[in-house]
């Protein structure tokens, strides 16, 4: 088996994948797939008897708290998901307490496709993320996940360095009010362009679509806005605010339904803009590890700067 030492799966953990291989298989290949903010990702080429190749996906979570929970839920989305249309990896085997691994892992297929954090094709790729994120919202389980929770609160917030006071405090104010009603939809509740794998053709060939929607772990049931919210400002902060503001119609366009007035529309794209004020360093570095090094800690505190006060310019 051929691997660099942080491809390397741990001796219990490899037993475990190995009881939920088929017959005559065995894994020929580690390798690390970076991009991730919590978890240990690792794809393994398994052997087939017949000569071939097939991938899965190994997930592990160390010393994360909350990693039962998540496990549980994503696996529990998993299984859910394979009766549906929105293409999402198939479930292998959960040890969610890390019964038989050395630490809590999840075991699923591997999908084709790949992340695209480029700006280019965005143009194309935005009304396909909406009609996805659409799909999603569309599936109704029989047993309903847990209800979403708030990433942020009022006191959390972090204001930029050179941000307009007045107008944070004013976005800040707006996730004081209590939440506004909505009605409970399916959410993937990080659902936006690294958690999306395309299929991207060649200039000129057919066009691009999605092939995968990855990351269930944080399953929830709640607002439509909130999932909507949470892409747009991802959007906002790969590409420029004018994406995120963007995203909102997009969705919509596809047939999603948002809250009804603009404040309650207001609320959700605040309360998700300003709980990335508390982690834009975390954002920020895998995408640099992608390619995209002009992304600075401070060039993505910019853009949030520039969102939240486009957000708030919205209601003007």
């Amino acid at each position: 088996m051929t691997n660099h030492d942080e491809a390397a799966v741990r001796p219990l953990t490899l037993a475990w994948v190995s009881r939920h291989l088929e017959v005559g298989e065995r894994i020929v290949k580690t390798e690390a797939l970076h991009g991730g903010i919590t978890a240990e990702m690792r794809r393994l080429t398994i052997g087939t008897p017949d000569g071939g190749t097939r991938d899965l996906v190994l997930r592990t979570f160390v010393d994360v708290e909350h990693a039962e929970d998540w496990l549980d839920r994503e696996a529990g989305a998993l299984t859910l998901l394979a009766g549906t249309g929105v293409p999402a990896p198939a479930l292998v085997a959960v040890d969610p307490t890390a019964s038989y691994c050395e630490y809590p892992s999840l075991l699923m297929t591997h999908l084709a496709g790949r992340t695209v954090l480029d700006d280019e094709g965005l143009e194309t790729r935005v009304p396909l993320l909406a009609r996805q994120l659409v799909a999603i919202h569309a599936v109704r389980p029989a047993e309903r996940p847990r209800k979403y929770v708030a990433l942020t609160t009022a006191d959390t917030v972090v204001t930029p360095k050179g941000a307009d006071a007045a107008v944070w405090d004013a976005a800040i104010n707006v996730i004081r009010r209590p939440a506004p009603p909505y009605e409970g939809r399916f959410l993937h509740r990080d659902f936006q362009p690294g958690n999306v794998l395309f299929d991207v053709p060649p200039p000129g060939q057919a066009d691009a679509r999605i092939m995968g929607v990855v990351d269930w772990a944080a399953t929830s049931w709640g607002p439509a806005d909130l999932d909507v919210a949470h892409c747009a400002t991802v959007l906002a902060l790969l590409h420029g605010p004018a994406w995120g503001l963007r995203f909102s119609r997009a969705y919509e366009e596809a047939g999603g339904v948002l809250a009804a007035t603009a404040s309650e529309r207001l609320y959700w794209q605040v309360r998700d803009a300003l709980a990335c004020s508390e982690e834009v360093q975390q954002v920020a570095q895998p995408w640099r590890e992608a390619g995209r090094t002009e992304l600075t800690t401070r060039t993505v505190e910019e853009r949030l700067n520039a969102y939240v006060t486009a957000l708030m310019e919205t209601l003007g």
